[in-house]
Order: structure tokens, then C-alpha cells, then sequence
């Protein structure tokens, strides 16, 4: 069983989509789900849904990793065609997960207790993200 959950985005950030992957499997028995990002300048990420700062120091952390091509420290950069927040966005989807492998049962994802399914969004402008999603 197939389907492409489509997320709209705002800016570099995760997106949390963990209730609509859940109401797509319920009902559905046990199995495993696979989910995979359909671009190359996002990925996606298994990460504590409680508290936002997490979040924020996620991309804190991320963004001192692989700053903006604009930066002086990132004068090697060849690929800049597409502006200054793409090549540095291909390079952390390189380095962070484009696929994900989630264990279901009974319809439900066996995430923690704290955890929950994001996309995360690499680039400056807004997007529209496809996820394709395969249960088995």
C-alpha cells in the first residue's frame, strides 16, 4: 500500500507530519512503513515533538555546520546557480536521512513517547515537499 504525503513549507525548520501519517495507518494491522523524501535539498528525521527548543537547536546546530553559501568560510562552493542557501541545503541532506523504516502495530507507529515523523526543510524559501510512503 502506497501513497505521497505532500507538506508545504515556510522556510528552513522541521515540519512535524506524524498525524497524518497516523491517520493514513489506521486501521491498517502490523508491518513496517517507509517513508522517502522526493527532493534533494530536505530530509527527514525520527526527533522529539515535545519541547520546540530541540528543534530550534537542531537547526542552530546545523545551520553553524553548513552555513549559507554567502558565508566567507564557504567561499569554496562552486554550485551557487540556484542561490546561496541551496548547495549548503544538498549537503545537509547528504549527511542527515532522505529515507526512514518505522515498525507498525495494530495501525500505529511504534515511535517513543516523545517522538514524532518531521520533515526538515533545508532551504530559505517556501516548497512544496512530497514524501512518498510505502507500508508492507
Amino acid at each position: 500500500m502506497q501513497t505521497t504525503f505532500s507538506i508545504l513549507t515556510r522556510g528552513p525548520g522541521l515540519y512535524e507530519f506524524m498525524h497524518e501519517v497516523a491517520e493514513w495507518l489506521a486501521g491498517r494491522g502490523d508491518g513496517l512503513l517507509s517513508l522517502f523524501v522526493r527532493h534533494t535539498s530536505c530530509s527527514l528525521l525520527v526527533q522529539e515533538n515535545a519541547d520546540p527548543d530541540v528543534q530550534r537547536d537542531l537547526d542552530g546546530f546545523f545551520s553553524r555546520l553548513v552555513p549559507p553559501g554567502d558565508d566567507p568560510q564557504m567561499g569554496w562552493l562552486t554550485h551557487l546557480l540556484e542561490g546561496p542557501d541551496d548547495m549548503p541545503a544538498h549537503i545537509k541532506a547528504a549527511i542527515l536521512p532522505v529515507s526512514l523504516s518505522i515498525p507498525v502495530r495494530s495501525g500505529c507507529p511504534m515511535l517513543g513517547t516523545w517522538q514524532g515523523i518531521y520533515l526538515y526543510e533545508h532551504r530559505r524559501a517556501a516548497q512544496r515537499r512530497e514524501i512518498a510512503a510505502h507500508f508492507g
